[in-house]
């Protein structure tokens, strides 16, 4: 039986993680549990899976959190707080399995947590990586952690990848990874349009259930150009060697060609329990809960190139990759910003990518070797889009 600990278990990646877990209970318990500052769905998880420890990041949440479960006959769940206690549940001694699933760069130290602790990995979190890419890679190795790629496009990847492989290794056989992407909601929409596209209309993706700060990253494609950054990581490839493929119906999560010609592909239906269930039981498999995919319901795949002029956050992002250093965590710190700031209705949907470029153009340049440059770079860039929002773009 695997021990987990589940960083982010309110979000839909968390909520995904517990269903398959709960279609499993002869396999897994569940240790601890975390939240932002959502103690309702938090309480009522606790509930079900009685954890250890269940972390809200709020401190007078998780005071309400506690004396609720207290009034809960069986209840035995310990709540802790602060952003500290995050790291404390994934670096305990008896889990063995963390789901890093908390969005943004949030799940950072954390996650550096786990790997410490040596523990099994499920990076839900690409923000983690992109932003202390090699430093992590490296404390996963020091410490015998291993990693295993959550979202679907690099799970896809792993999955398409030789039954021996490791996250973090060059494959010689492989020529090529073709990373798919749906297009977003606006694949198709008119440009002049695009200055009043509304927070509601960003978040509605077409394909996927994903919570509203991933959901504008999708519509933008930035998501795709920190993908590419973390698949440039994963599986340690050059940027020229990874092709970004629009691929509206996602049913293609991404392909890996190899130098003997053959392209293999890993397809689905739409629904992350897919990739989590792979993670939680591999090298084996087992039931996910996801529907079978109806290739006969599919019908059609297409596929076309993705249009910079559309996603002009993916330039953007090919940058930063290209600039190396601290560029990366400039990039996600910057869009982390701007896209709050869309959500609260403070700029417009065409401002974010004029956040991010402002940034990647104003921030100092060094190298990515340390966590405190990292940590330090983040704060940096962080106040640069602030006083740039506030002086500039600001509703």
């Amino acid at each position: 039986m695997r021990s987990i600990c589940v960083l982010g278990s309110t979000g839909s990646i968390g909520v995904s993680t517990l269903d398959v877990v709960s279609r499993h209970p002869q396999d897994y318990r569940i240790v601890a549990l975390s939240a932002n500052s959502n103690v309702d769905t938090l309480y009522d998880q606790c509930i079900v899976h009685n954890p250890d420890y269940a972390v809200v990041v709020d401190h007078k949440k998780a005071g309400i959190l506690q004396e609720r479960l207290n009034r809960y006959p069986g209840s035995s769940t310990k709540v802790l707080a602060g952003a500290e206690a995050l790291e404390e549940i994934a670096a305990l001694p008896e889990v063995d399995t963390v789901m890093a699933a908390i969005v943004g760069a949030a799940g950072l130290m954390p996650t550096l947590a786990a790997a410490r602790g040596g523990k099994r990995i499920l990076l839900a979190n690409k923000e983690a990586l992109v932003m202390s890419g090699r430093i992590l890679l490296k404390e996963l190795a020091d410490h015998g952690a291993e990693l295993l790629p959550i979202d679907s496009e690099h799970n896809a990847i792993f999955q398409c990848m030789p039954a021996d492989y490791r996250a973090g290794e060059r494959d010689r056989k492989v020529r090529k990874i073709l990373l798919t992407a749906s297009g977003g909601p606006f694949r198709t929409k008119p440009l002049d349009e695009f200055d009043w596209i509304t927070p509601e209309q960003a978040v509605a993706h077409p394909n996927w259930d994903m919570g509203r700060k991933i959901s504008v990253d999708s519509a933008t494609m930035m998501n795709k150009g920190l993908e590419l950054i973390e698949a440039c990581l994963l599986f340690n490839m050059d940027r020229k060697d990874v092709q970004i493929v629009i691929h509206p119906q996602s049913v293609i999560h991404s392909m890996v060609d190899y130098v003997d010609g053959s392209v293999l592909a890993q397809l689905g239906n739409p629904d992350m329990r897919i990739p989590i269930a792979h993670a939680l039981a591999w090298p084996r498999r087992f039931e996910s809960g996801a529907e079978p995919l109806d290739l006969f319901r599919v019908q059609r795949l297409d596929f076309e190139p993705a249009d910079e002029q559309r996603f002009p956050c993916l330039k953007l992002a090919y940058q930063a990759v290209e600039s190396g250093g601290n560029m990366p965590t400039a990039l996600n710190a910057a869009n982390e910003m701007a896209v709050a700031s869309f959500l609260d209705r403070r700029i417009r949907y065409t401002d974010i990518v004029r956040v991010v470029d402002h940034c990647l153009n104003h921030a100092a340049r060094n190298a990515a070797d340390s966590l405190e440059l990292v940590l330090e770079t983040d704060r940096q860039v962080r106040n640069l889009a602030n006083t740039y929002i506030s002086a500039n773009l600001a509703n």
